[in-house]
């Protein structure tokens, strides 16, 4: 994306606990930092018991508001398979759904509601959308913390944002420099295995 001049539309979703709002926020502040008007807006359902998780993160030279039309995004962070798949349907023709490939069954799933797509990834290219997928769950496992799989993510989208990977990824370390010095060269590790992971 190499038009500042245009809205850049992001459909971050997952479920609870997988860092989809703190990966927003990021996003969000990354942007603003960079001269963008931002805005996010969130949706958590039940998110503390692994419920589903959605964020809308929205910036450019002017944002009016936070929320991204059906058909309008220019890219899907889905941090769980199926989840891809249910929001597939916002992206535009040619947006990139940016898919972990981690399946976890959400409560509706578990309670025999709904029963849980055996191919998602595989539905997502039957409509033909491009898709990075990777199993960014384990790139975290290995790092040490499977908590890691948000900052895996910022990685691997970085690489289509309209400013340097780099500037995602310095922020990302800053913020766990100032908050859990520890984890900021683990997050900076976490961050380059995401990027690579996508090219």
């Amino acid at each position: 994306m190499n038009n500042n001049q245009r809205i850049v539309n992001i459909l971050v979703v997952g479920v609870g606990g997988q860092g989809v709002m703190t990966a927003s926020e990021v996003l969000c502040e990354t942007a603003i930092s960079q001269g963008y008007d931002a805005k996010k807006t969130e949706m958590a359902g039940m998110a503390q018991r692994g419920g589903v998780v959605s964020s809308h993160v929205r910036f450019g030279p002017k944002v009016l508001s936070p929320e991204i039309a059906c058909g309008e995004a220019d890219i899907l962070v889905a941090f769980e398979a199926a989840e891809a798949m249910r929001w597939c349907h916002y992206l535009r023709p040619d947006g990139v759904a940016m898919v972990n490939r981690l399946h976890l069954e959400p409560p509706i799933v578990t309670l025999g509601l709904f029963p849980y797509p055996p191919h998602p990834v595989d539905e997502i290219r039957k409509q033909g959308i491009r898709v990075h997928d990777f199993d960014g769950s384990a790139i975290a496992l290995e790092l040490g913390d499977k908590r890691l799989v948000n900052t895996v993510m910022m990685g691997a989208i970085s690489e289509d944002l309209p400013f340097a990977p780099e500037m995602l990824k310095q922020h990302i370390v800053e913020r766990f420099r100032i908050r859990k010095p520890a984890l900021a060269e683990l997050n900076a590790q976490a961050f380059d295995r995401g990027r690579a992971a996508t090219r």
